[in-house]
């Protein structure tokens, strides 16, 4: 479909000085397949992006053409989507691959200044509950309050002496540490730590940790896979299940934990900028953690609008986490013995 496109390079002698906000592209001009296909969200949802940080997006700037919220958002979204700053996704809003760039640092930051807004557990026991039965329909697993995992996202080298990103397959990457709902809605996610921390060791200093070892969640957990090390408030598979109830166990444990795996490769479809598929992504670690925290914030904001997590094709590469899956063993006595629990209350 052709698009419209008045890009004024002498409106600066046309229009002077001045804060002008440059009406590139306009949303009705165009159809939601269009949209859709370029951007990869529907007009309604675009809509409440600009609404939502339409604000934050409009704040003073000493550039002479002043690019608008849409127009911000608009760029953003096309280079999450398509995971690279295309000519052509510029020529269609009316703007360089230079502003394109800021426009997606400025909606990054915008995005992540509301991660909290979006990304959080819930706090009424009503919600916890609903929660809690939600996971028990899957499988059968009781008291679940999320399942947790870590995938790497992969990024450029970030100093040739700094070999703190690089992974076990060599390549460098940040370890992104997340828990979601049965919907696949992110409750959690850290995406800050370096690529050559193991997962083990990015749950033990990461903030979730400290979450819920020092608040309540005392009457439900987490599930893991065997990367993880079995805490009271974390439930892993058994390594080597023997009985009726500890092969039950395991099987209810592991397709409840798929959830996760399956919201991993509907966010790097939805998000290509983070599939590995295209290139890393070339900003500084820092920045490239702020991308895929604004993904995830998307993410969430997408299921809350009706666009179903699970409707989107898993054809993107999935890099999901660098372990070998060593069996870690628990010397947390506490620990087993609530698993223990656990298998006869529920799997006997």
């Amino acid at each position: 479909m052709a698009v419209p496109i008045a890009v004024l390079d002498c409106d600066l002698l046309l229009y002077g000085r001045g804060h002008r906000t440059l009406d590139r592209f306009k949303l009705e001009d165009v159809t939601d397949e269009y949209l859709v296909s370029t951007y990869g969200f529907p007009r309604q949802f675009i809509c409440y992006l600009v609404d939502l940080l339409g604000a934050t997006l409009s704040r003073p700037t000493q550039r002479s053409r002043a690019i608008s919220p849409e127009t911000q958002i608009l760029a953003a979204l096309g280079f999450y989507t398509s995971g690279s700053f295309q000519t052509r996704m510029g020529d269609a809003i009316g703007i360089s691959q230079a502003s394109m760039s800021r426009c997606v640092a400025n909606v990054t930051e915008a995005l992540v200044e509301r991660a909290s807004q979006f990304i959080h557990f819930p706090k009424d026991e009503a919600t916890v509950q609903t929660l809690k039965d939600d996971f028990y329909g899957l499988a059968g697993m009781p008291g679940v309050l999320g399942v947790v995992d870590c995938t790497h996202v992969a990024i450029k080298a970030p100093n040739a002496e700094d070999l703190s990103y690089v992974n076990r397959k060599g390549l460098h990457s940040l370890n992104c540490l997340m828990v979601c709902d049965s919907r696949g809605v992110l409750l959690s996610a850290e995406t800050h730590w370096p690529g050559s921390l193991p997962d083990c060791t990015v749950l033990e200093q990461a903030a979730l940790t400290s979450q819920f070892e020092t608040e309540l969640h005392k009457d439900g957990w987490l599930l893991g896979d065997s990367s993880f090390l079995l805490r009271t408030w974390l439930m892993t598979p058994l390594h080597i299940p023997e009985t009726p109830a500890e092969y039950r166990y395991n099987m209810a444990h592991s397709a409840t934990h798929n959830v996760i795996e399956r919201t991993f490769r509907t966010i790097r479809s939805r998000f290509r900028c983070l599939d590995g598929s295209k290139s890393t992504l070339q900003y500084s670690p820092e920045k490239s953690s702020h991308i895929i925290l604004a993904c995830c914030v998307l993410h969430n904001i997408s299921l809350e609008h009706g666009l179903d997590v699970w409707s989107s094709p898993a054809t993107g590469h999935m890099e999901q986490s660098e372990e070998e899956y060593e069996q870690m063993e628990s010397v947390d006595s506490e620990a087993c013995r609530v698993r223990q629990e656990l298998l006869l209350t529920h799997f006997s």
